[in-house]
């Protein structure tokens, strides 16, 4: 019997690298904002000490927020600016800009032979990830994973052998 039963995976950094992908849909949806905001590759790294989208615009906008009237207008815009943000991602992935990383796709179907259980836990959304791996891995994947978590979803389980189930969080 081996000592590894399950094998979780992280998306962003590890199934692929996506940080600069991310970087220029934030920047396209600033620029779609009439935003000034331009995030360089070395701000957006020492962004990343920040985890989450939402989060890292609420960080750098600080002073933006200062010249809004209400608190309910920031969080607003925080999540208009990063639902643009999601859907030039998204764009992105559809134009085929973003694959796995070299050996991820193998990586998954020999420990999928082995017996290993699979999962995903990550930080990205669901539509990140299921749009990553619509393009890169065979239609049926989602069956491949018996737990699949994200940001929007608290839970993707497998029960009776039917696939994830989806639970919004938000």
């Amino acid at each position: 019997m081996s000592l590894l039963q399950a094998l979780i995976f992280d998306v962003d950094g590890t199934l692929a690298d996506t940080e600069e992908t991310h970087r220029r849909a934030f920047n396209r949806a600033f620029a779609d904002a009439g935003l000034d905001w331009d995030w360089s590759p070395e701000l957006y790294a020492e962004l990343l000490s920040t985890s989450g989208g939402r989060e890292r615009i609420h960080h750098y906008g600080h002073d933006c927020r200062k010249r809004l009237s209400a608190p309910e207008a920031w969080a607003d815009f925080v999540a208009e600016l990063h639902s643009a943000k999601t859907r030039h991602y998204g764009a992105m992935l559809d134009a085929g800009e973003l694959t796995l990383r070299p050996g991820v796709a193998r990586l998954i179907d020999e420990t999928r032979s082995a017996g290993l259980v699979l999962g995903i836990a990550t930080s990205s959304t669901y539509g990140n990830l299921e749009s990553l791996l619509d393009r890169n891995l065979p239609r049926d994947w989602r069956n491949w994973f018996t737990a699949i978590e994200t940001a929007c979803i608290h839970a993707h389980a497998r029960l009776h052998g039917r696939g994830p189930r989806r639970r919004s969080s938000r």
